[in-house]
């Protein structure tokens, strides 16, 4: 009897557990569904990517010989979700057993546990050792730990992979984090090296039709898209990166400048996330690098941190804590999100700089995700749900293991502390150290009250004040309150009555 082996739409991958164990009797299903492509109002961008890298995947495969059902999105009426798609591919024929890779969204994995019952087959979900750390190494290593941090979970991936350890398994250059050394701000005059762009295909543009026609309404310009749609294609974009842009990805990597969306980026990480490309052939490629001279090791240390640090990291945490996770709220948000986040028409230009670059590539770095966009969410109190929706649908990298944790727990701080020890809140002061974005702004970074002060001053204190029950406490945040109760008490009271009215003007700021 043959095997029906499914792969999803960020599984695109060679390498795929459940492709290994296809046999020349078995089928691949692959599907376009429309539960998947509008559970939120993804990027237009995300929808071409993820829709013509799996038809090209799919003509890889048929090439290879392996025997391929693919649903493209509205071809067969009825199907709407991944299940109605395995219910059409049964009906087609018989076949012995299910086989899936772990998918990366409990939501989906949990309709995909269900089919058990519903097609009353055998069904094997197969870890998904793409990643380096498995979901039961990560419950492990998290046993009996009071704080789940980072920075010990990323030591322990560095000795376990030996990326970056000299002879004795010891960090070369004596340090595990060069973190320090990643925060420089850009030099006005210095220009982005961009990444590599496509000029798309012939299949792409058949995709690129179809999501004019059927996602109209999402985020997006479809005659934008440049990005790559084969492994191939990624591989190159990435070796451009180690080639071009490493170099000062390290020193700069926290820096933002006007007009200038990618900077030192390598932007890759949507190509990574839905498969294209590998995480360890990408760190031994900029490990390589490194020992041979061509980048600095904060360069190199740094964006190893991202990959082998916090994305392994944030996905343990996020199957580790779920579902409960997705409900937290600790500081209470729920101001509703304000239009701008969907239009950029907003006079701070931080603010405006982030989201348009996002409407318009789909894509912003993860300083001006945190600390601008993630910031302002957070000084502003705005709705949890609301938050986390959209950087789902605006980012054609987001996937919910990855997006989640990231803005619930690190910009929002709304887990309490599960994952990041402070929130991760900021004045103005720190948008214009580490940009230029202040010096063509509509209001004045250095002034708290005031019709032209900065929203994210007043907003920063009244955060602090209003929360101070939650966090007083916390020693990371000391410093903090004892400026805050350095002020008069008439100075409080007029920063608190700023903050209010920027609150109640908020879709006008």
């Amino acid at each position: 009897m043959r095997k029906l082996i499914i792969i999803l739409g960020d599984q695109l991958s060679p390498a795929l557990a459940s492709l290994r164990q296809a046999g020349p009797d078995d089928l691949i299903l692959m599907a376009e569904v429309k539960t998947e492509a509008r559970y939120v109002k993804h990027h237009k961008h995300k929808i071409i990517l993820l829709f013509s890298a799996m038809r090209h995947f799919a003509a890889t495969l048929r090439q290879q010989g392996f025997a391929l059902c693919y649903l493209e999105y509205g071809a067969q009426p009825g199907i709407h979700s991944m299940t109605d798609a395995v219910a059409y591919a049964l009906q087609q024929q018989e076949f012995s057993d299910i086989v899936i890779t772990e998918c990366g969204e409990y939501r989906l994995q949990q309709e995909i546990l269900s089919w058990r019952e519903r097609f009353s087959l055998p069904l094997h979900v197969l870890e998904d050792d793409r990643f380096i750390c498995s979901t039961a190494m990560f419950a492990q290593w998290a046993t009996d730990r009071q704080q789940l941090r980072m920075e010990f979970f990323y030591r322990q991936m560095r000795r376990y992979t030996g990326l970056l350890m000299d002879a004795k398994q010891q960090p070369v250059g004596g340090q595990w984090n060069y973190d320090k050394d990643n925060r420089k701000a850009c030099p006005p005059d210095l220009k982005q090296v961009p990444p590599l762009q496509f000029s798309p295909d012939d299949i792409t543009r058949q995709v690129m039709a179809l999501v004019e026609t059927e996602f109209a309404d999402h985020p997006g310009s479809v005659g934008e898209f440049h990005y790559a749609v084969t492994g191939k294609a990624a591989r190159q974009a990435f070796l451009h990166f180690v080639d071009q842009q490493l170099a000062n990805f390290g020193d700069y990597q926290d820096a933002m400048l006007l007009e200038q969306p990618f900077l030192f980026h390598s932007i890759c990480s949507m190509y990574l996330n839905a498969g294209l490309l590998d995480v360890r052939w990408m760190c031994q490629k900029v490990e390589t690098a490194w020992r041979e001279q061509s980048v600095s090791l904060n360069a190199a240390e740094g964006f190893i941190r991202q990959l082998i640090g916090w994305r392994e990291y944030v996905r343990g945490l996020y199957w580790l804590m779920m579902p409960d996770y997705s409900r937290h709220n600790f500081l209470q948000a729920h101001t509703p999100l304000p239009g701008f986040y969907w239009h950029a028409g907003t006079k701070m230009r931080c603010m405006q700089q982030a989201i348009s670059q996002t409407l318009q590539h789909g894509y912003a770095h993860h300083i001006q995700r945190l600390m601008v966009t993630g910031n302002f969410a957070l000084l502003a109190g705005l709705a949890i749900d609301e938050v986390t929706a959209w950087y789902l649908a605006v980012y054609v990298d987001a996937y919910e293991w990855v997006e989640l944790p990231n803005t619930l727990g690190m910009a929002l701080f709304a887990d309490g502390g599960i994952l990041a020890s402070k929130p991760y809140a900021a004045s103005g002061a720190y948008i214009n150290r580490m940009s230029n974005y202040c010096k063509h702004c509509h209001y004045q970074v250095k002034e708290v009250t005031g019709a032209k002060a900065c929203p994210f001053n007043a907003l920063y204190w009244d955060f602090l004040a209003r929360n101070e029950s939650q966090l007083g406490q916390n020693a990371r945040m000391q410093l903090a309150y004892k400026n805050w109760h350095n002020k008069t008490p008439e100075q409080q009271q007029a920063i608190r009555a700023q903050a209010a009215q920027w609150l109640i003007q908020i879709e006008q700021l």
